[in-house]
């Protein structure tokens, strides 16, 4: 998780990839507050806006307003500057809850994409599981539930695609942070072609880019980055280094952009979803998803200047 005394110390020292076709369609719709918007695949046209939020850590907090005074200022930052896409999940503590009654305080559920996960993968119980979390989200329906780290290559996913008929989501996919488990994440992927992947995925940790995400692209599967900031490692790296002058060709103005641009400009990416319990950050996050990305080379370029700082 993102150490972010990290970011503020950097603020305070601090003053191809897929064909052309891909990219023309993934980066068609007209962006909102200046977030550039992708088409989810399986959607119908629907699209999302490409900087969204996830809650691991950071949301899970008591029930006093001072302790949730972070989490709701970072939720209404998210919406009021154009994104809406916030992921969560059971095994995040409190932080269903939390955003839950975020939601439900502010008003602000019918403009967010809520996405959470299953943790049981018990045949038959999915409804039950995930009727758990409508409640804990004080929501009828959720807009995506994923199967939470994949493991097994046969993973049958006939329980969770049942939840949309029924009403309780719109989308389902899977979920993996670990890369021991790639392989099975890939051949899911392959066969059953679900709407979403969540994925780790970070400038310097590109693995994914090997088979994973040119599978995604291959199934019309959207890809939400998780850990883009490698749980705070690429803050660490940076820390104390001047941002390269260079990074305004492509209208970066912080590390974070930085690094979240390097995700956002690989097409089968259609969303990343770093973790913050400050609005300032959401804020600069946000700003990734606006303006120029980098082309092809920009990115190894990046990626070449990164592995320098280390």
């Amino acid at each position: 998780m993102v150490k972010w005394h990290s970011r503020r110390d950097i603020a305070a020292v601090s003053a191809a990839l897929g064909s052309t076709a891909l990219w023309g369609g993934l980066l068609k719709a007209q962006p909102q507050n200046g977030i550039l918007r992708r088409v989810i695949p399986h959607g119908k046209g629907e699209t999302l806006p490409i900087v969204g939020v996830g809650t691991s850590e950071v949301f899970d907090v008591g029930s006093g307003s001072t302790e949730r005074a972070g989490p709701t200022a970072v939720v209404q930052a998210l919406i009021s500057e154009g994104g809406s896409l916030i992921d969560t999940a059971p095994s995040y503590g409190e932080a269903e809850r939390v955003v839950g009654d975020i939601l439900a305080a502010t008003g602000l559920r019918p403009r967010a994409f809520v996405a959470t996960k299953l943790e049981e993968y018990r045949p038959g119980a999915e409804e039950s599981e995930a009727r758990q979390s409508l409640k804990a989200l004080r929501t009828e329906r959720v807009d995506l539930i994923q199967l939470h780290n994949v493991r097994n290559p046969g993973q049958d996913m006939s329980g969770i695609d049942a939840l949309k008929p029924r009403g309780i989501c719109r989308y389902t996919g899977i979920t993996t942070t670990f890369g021991e488990s790639y392989g099975a994440a890939e051949a899911i992927i392959r066969r059953a072609k679900p709407d979403f992947l969540e994925i780790d995925y970070a400038i310097d940790n590109r693995d994914a880019e090997n088979r994973v995400l040119p599978a995604a692209a291959d199934a019309g599967t959207a890809v939400l980055v998780a850990l883009p900031f490698g749980r705070g490692r690429l803050f660490r790296i940076a820390l104390g280094k001047k941002l390269p002058d260079w990074a305004a060709e492509f209208d970066c103005s912080s590390w974070g952009q930085f690094f979240l641009k390097f995700i956002l400009a690989h097409p089968a990416v259609t969303a990343v979803i770093p973790g913050t319990d400050k609005a300032q950050h959401m804020i600069d996050n946000l700003g990734a998803g606006r303006g120029r990305m980098p082309d092809a080379k920009e990115r190894e370029h990046m990626a070449k200047y990164v592995e320098s700082l280390g």
